[in-house]
């Protein structure tokens, strides 16, 4: 049996065939592709640290920040959920470096299919990240824009005629719809307005994305470590930010900072 205690992060992955996942627990760095059809515990010791600061804290904000990282980290700021409210061009940006490393860079604009066809945004040099964070099975760049803001915009006006959000328990449990996304950025092209229509992409690439599963839940059940001190069981699979164990599904995010043991093979 072997175990890791400390701080859970989110999961990082690498882009294969089937995408190669990794747990991480403070420095620790644990393949976990090769755990799969095994048993894993993961005990929660009742402590929580802010990711960015290390300070205790008696609960989160946005995945593992503390209240005052939070309220004062760029990152953190409202306009990364809502892009087109930056306002790095006001001169209120909460941090002038990040918004010229982050926010004024070029974004996609992006079709991804994970439950059903969504829109989103992504700086360019972030991509697959995000779509594999969002358990896309497959995902087309339809627009490079100069800056997230721009970017924003027409993720809004793009999401009048589809989603901006994905099913989990649909993404989870692979029931996807049938749609060809090359179709679908052509039923957009006339509703994108003309202002953005340069930064259309002439010749995207599609790209696809599978991952590790040897089960495919039919009912999903959340594990939470907020209500359960354990979460123990059988991994069967991983997508998205989701351990998926044969007890239910864990959203490993959601518990960035949580103070654990884990345990593998062990019963």
């Amino acid at each position: 049996m072997m175990q890791h205690m400390g701080c859970l992060r989110a999961l990082k992955h690498q882009v294969q065939d089937p995408i190669s996942y990794f747990l991480r627990v403070d420095h620790h760095v644990i393949p976990m592709n090769q755990v799969i059809g095994e048993n894993i515990r993961i005990r929660f010791k009742g402590e929580i640290y802010c990711i960015h600061c290390g300070r205790r804290m008696k609960k989160g904000y946005r995945s593992g920040s503390c209240f005052k990282c939070f309220r004062d980290l760029p990152e953190n700021d409202l306009c990364m959920v809502k892009p087109e409210l930056c306002h790095y061009d006001q001169g209120t940006c909460r941090d002038h470096i990040f918004g010229e490393t982050h926010c004024m860079q070029p974004h996609y604009v992006y079709l991804a299919l994970s439950s059903d066809v969504k829109v989103g945004i992504t700086r360019k040099g972030s991509a697959f990240k995000r779509w594999v964070d969002q358990g896309a099975v497959a995902a087309l760049p339809i627009a490079e824009v100069p800056t997230r803001k721009d970017a924003g915009f027409l993720e809004v006006h793009l999401s009048q005629f589809l989603s901006d959000k994905t099913n989990w328990r649909r993404m989870l449990k692979n029931e996807i719809v049938d749609r060809d996304l090359w179709e679908v950025r052509e039923e957009l092209k006339e509703k994108i307005p003309v202002s953005f229509q340069p930064w259309l992409l002439k010749e995207p690439k599609l790209y696809r994305f599978t991952y590790p599963q040897t089960m495919v839940p039919s009912k999903i059940t959340s594990l939470n470590l907020d209500k359960q001190s354990e979460v123990t069981g059988q991994l069967m699979g991983i997508k998205g930010q989701y351990l998926i164990l044969d007890t239910g599904v864990l959203n490993v995010r959601k518990f960035s900072g949580y103070n654990v043991s884990l345990e593998l093979n062990g019963g």
